[in-house]
């Protein structure tokens, strides 16, 4: 095989295996763990060290780490966006008992251990970038081993009808940390009948 056409044979490696992480949600094991390691540190710095974390001070001097499952790459999904009919807004009520207004934008219909999903995705009223969704869900988790108000998302659309979706990155609402805040609860469309463990535990008072 002369040199040029080693060299077309390593550029087409290396396209199918872009290709192959585009379309599976899959990268290099380590990368990803890394990744994800260090997005909940950010979360946990966050919550004890930012003026806008929920946390009072008494709990900000208490919090040492935060609890997470496992980190899974099974539960990073590719998900079809099937747009919605009728984009109506939808009013989510909050755990205080008032109001939030999203817009019904479109459901991720996707496979997760070896069981069709299908959830909905939000877009606030007010989003300006129209690639942003927010995804609250609860699951067989959810009064458990996680928050029994959910755990949310914020999502990117990443392809022209696709979206992926990390639940490893599913986080708590600030409800879970103080009850003085109040957070969506969600919608029906989004209570699983699965269990996700992934993403964030209870937070330990």
């Amino acid at each position: 095989m002369n040199k040029n056409s080693i060299f077309w044979t390593l550029v087409a490696l290396v396209i199918g295996i872009s290709l192959i992480y585009t379309f599976t949600g899959t990268e290099n094991p380590e990368l990803y763990q890394e990744t994800i390691e260090a997005e909940r540190e950010r979360q946990f710095k966050f919550l004890k060290f930012n003026m806008e974390s929920p946390l009072k001070e008494d709990q900000k001097q208490e919090l040492d780490s935060l609890d997470f499952y496992p980190i899974d790459p099974s539960y990073k999904v590719r998900a079809r966006m099937v747009p919605v009919a009728n984009k109506r807004i939808l009013e989510i009520p909050m755990t205080d008992g008032s109001i939030e207004r999203y817009i019904r934008h479109s459901f991720a219909e996707f496979e997760l251990a070896e069981k069709p999903v299908k959830l909905l995705l939000l877009q606030a009223e007010d989003e300006t970038d129209l690639r942003n969704f927010f995804l609250a869900f609860a699951d067989e988790t959810s009064g458990e081993e996680t928050y029994g108000g959910g755990r949310y998302l914020n999502l990117r659309q990443d392809g022209q009808s696709s979206i992926t979706i990390d639940f490893n990155l599913a986080f708590n609402p600030y409800c879970a940390y103080n009850p003085d805040f109040a957070c969506p609860i969600p919608p029906r469309e989004n209570i699983l009948e699965i269990p996700i463990k992934a993403g964030e535990k209870n937070y330990d008072k």
